[in-house]
């Protein structure tokens, strides 16, 4: 019962640790940090413009590569994987 609590405890904490990430590239870098981030130009589109539109996408789909990677890894240390 102790080694399921443990799981989900550092389940729940990958989950945080990667939405908190995808927040900030999503919101603060599309939304807050925008202005700022206009006065930079890639491919002759604004920064922020770009994060707002492309950028988080592709940081949550990163993300999903990382919480596989994150999965596996765990559920190898908690003998839980499929073998």
């Amino acid at each position: 019962m102790n080694n399921r609590k443990q799981y989900w405890k550092k389940n729940l904490r990958y989950l945080l640790i990667l939405l908190s990430i995808w927040f900030i590239a999503s919101f603060g870098a599309g939304i807050i940090l925008a202005e700022e981030l206009n006065s930079i130009r890639v491919g002759g589109f604004k920064l922020g413009f770009w994060f707002a539109q492309q950028g988080s996408i592709y940081v949550f789909i990163i993300l999903i590569f990382a919480y596989v990677y994150l999965m596996n890894r765990l559920d190898k240390e908690f003998d839980v994987d499929e073998k």
